[in-house]
């Protein structure tokens, strides 16, 4: 590991024994991520991938309110109203090949997902081997809440859940607890926050031949009935819809008060989120490949944050000035090109940004 990776404030990385532990230290974002965050995870694990002192690798958040709120979405507002799209670029470059390797890492990653962990931050544990949620977690990818579409690998995740909770989940951004993180595979085991301390100790001083998953056991508890689990009757019949307006007209057509409370909420939503993020997620699902989805998730983030107004305006109404009421472009969704989801999946960005598979 580099000088600057060990005493780069917000990412702790540390030995202990033959345990790799590294930390998110930026509390006040809820370890929200940059690219030199990203960039010290990515040298951490490289110092570690062949280093014969350590068998495992342990992920987790400072503060008490999360593991990680996502990308750092303002930074991102930044550079796309400033024009620096190479710097974009490269943020979601780097973020997926630290997706990719938390994938295929050889040493069992065990990542606390402890507390609100979204976006992001599902790029860092939905794909570890080991994933550990608490009674507090609150897992999410609420990107089309700022008309974007889920990314790092999130639309892979979201298309493997059971039946049509992955478009349910993609569409409205909803949130999950523990008992529904692990229904729709998100998630591993449920431990109390209270003994993720215990839990620790043990993964540094574990005795062969215990693996990180059989430690991990020890402490597991059985997570409550799954809210979407009880809810998949009208999820399936809705969200199975060919597009989003049949998918409401379903909904409305629903005894459930979800269902109708679902539609409102889509009624309030981006029109071009909705739309392409249906498409993103039933692609995704063909594709069944994480690194064949992170390059089709770079194509579309690009596509939003170089030709849709919406990113920005979503960002701005819910970050920069906190008023709540974006105005999406178009508004309606009977004013969306009738080719739109082409025109989204046919981008190909410039030369210079795109430069080969984004999650390498």
């Amino acid at each position: 590991m580099t000088d600057a990776a060990a005493s780069d404030p917000r990412v702790r990385a540390r030995l202990d024994r033959a345990l790799g532990h590294l930390t998110l230290d930026r509390p006040q974002a809820i370890n929200a991520l940059d690219v030199g965050m990203i960039e010290r995870l990515a040298e951490a694990l490289d110092a570690w991938e062949h280093d014969p002192g350590v068998d495992a690798v342990l992920l987790d958040g400072a503060g008490e309110r999360g593991l990680c709120a996502g990308g750092d979405v303002r930074g991102l507002y930044d550079q796309i109203v400033t024009g620096d799209v190479a710097e974009t670029a490269h943020f979601f470059r780097a973020e997926y090949a630290l997706n990719a390797r938390i994938a295929s890492y050889p040493k069992p990653i065990v990542v606390f997902a402890d507390g609100v962990t979204m976006g992001g931050g599902i790029g860092l544990a939905g794909h570890a081997a080991v994933r550990v949620v608490t009674e507090r977690s609150r897992l999410a990818m609420p990107e089309v809440r700022i008309g974007f579409t889920p990314d790092v690998g999130g639309s892979l995740l979201l298309a493997r859940a059971p039946g049509r909770t992955g478009e349910y989940l993609a569409l409205t951004g909803e949130s999950m607890d523990a008992a529904d993180a692990i229904y729709a595979g998100f998630a591993d085991h449920l431990v109390p926050a209270d003994r993720l301390g215990d839990l620790r100790e043990a993964l540094v001083s574990r005795a062969d031949p215990q693996t990180a998953t059989e430690l991990v056991l020890l402490f597991d508890e059985t997570a409550g009935p799954s809210r979407l689990e009880s809810a998949r009757p009208w999820i399936d019949e809705t969200f199975s819809a060919g597009t989003v307006e049949e998918i409401l007209r379903r909904l409305r057509g629903r005894a459930e008060p979800e269902a109708h409370a679902t539609a409102d909420l889509l009624d309030t939503l981006p029109p071009t989120a909705l739309a392409v993020t249906l498409a993103a997620v039933r692609a995704a699902r063909e594709r069944n490949d994480l690194r064949a989805v992170l390059a089709q998730e770079y194509g579309l983030v690009l596509w939003f944050a170089t030709t849709q107004p919406d990113l920005v305006e979503g960002i701005r109404a819910r970050l920069v000035d906190k008023d709540g009421a974006p105005s999406w472009s178009p508004s309606s969704r009977d004013a969306l090109a009738p080719d739109i989801v082409e025109q989204a999946f046919a981008f190909v960005p410039e030369p210079a940004l795109w430069a080969g598979d984004p999650s390498r």
